[in-house]
C-alpha cells in the first residue's frame, strides 16, 4: 500500500484558482462579444429588409422597433429612405399636407390598442381619406411637432390593401437600437 503525503501551499493555490477564473471570464466575454458582432454583421448583410435600392422596408414585425429607434435617435436617421404601409390618421392640429401613417399597437393581453406611426408630409395626402390604407416611400427628416420629431417627406404614395398583419406589438425588450438600417 502506498501513502502519498501532499503538502498544499494555500496562497499559491488561491492565485492559480483566481487566475483560472479570470481567464475563464475573459474567454466567455470574448466569445459572447464575437457572437454579438458576428450576428449583427450577418443580419445586416443578409437582411431581406434592405433592398438594393437603399430603401429600408418597414414590416409589421420590425415596425415599433424602428419607430422607437428613429424617435430616440433622430439625428442618426436623417436622410434614410424608408418604405412602409399603414393607414392615414390625422389630428386636428396637423397642416393639410400632414398625416400619420399609422398602425394600431397592442398594449394589453385583451388586445387594447393605441395608434402609433410616423408623421408624414406630402401634398398628395389630400387625395386620401382618414383610415385609407396606403404605402409610402420617403426620406426621414427632422421637424417640429410639439418638439423635435422625425418627419417623413413622402416621395411616393399609393393606395394599398389592408395587410394580413394589421396590428403591431411593442418594441422587443432585447432590441438594441443601432444604425443598422443605414
Amino acid at each position: 500500500m502506498f501513502v502519498y503525503n501532499v503538502k498544499i501551499n494555500g496562497s499559491k493555490t488561491f492565485k492559480y484558482f483566481f487566475v483560472g477564473i479570470v481567464l475563464l471570464v475573459v474567454i466567455i466575454v470574448g466569445i459572447v462579444t464575437l457572437k454579438i458582432f458576428h450576428g449583427a454583421i450577418n443580419n445586416h448583410e443578409t437582411s431581406s429588409c434592405m433592398p438594393q435600392n437603399n430603401v429600408f422596408k418597414i414590416t409589421a414585425s420590425n415596425y415599433t422597433n424602428v419607430l422607437k429607434s428613429v424617435h430616440d435617435n433622430i439625428d442618426d436617421y436623417i436622410g434614410i429612405n424608408i418604405n412602409f404601409t399603414g393607414y392615414v390618421y390625422r389630428m386636428i392640429d396637423f397642416n393639410e399636407n400632414q398625416f400619420v401613417l399609422a398602425r394600431n399597437m397592442v398594449i394589453s393581453s385583451d388586445l387594447q390598442t393605441v395608434v402609433v406611426g410616423f408623421l408624414c408630409e406630402c401634398e398628395e395626402s389630400k387625395n386620401f381619406n382618414d383610415n385609407d390604407w396606403i404605402e409610402i416611400t420617403g426620406t426621414v427628416t427632422k421637424g417640429d411637432y410639439h418638439g423635435d420629431m422625425p418627419i417623413i417627406k413622402v416621395t411616393e404614395i399609393k393606395k394599398a390593401s389592408k395587410p394580413n398583419e394589421e396590428l403591431v406589438y411593442p418594441p422587443d425588450e432585447s432590441y438594441i437600437p443601432t444604425s443598422g438600417i443605414i
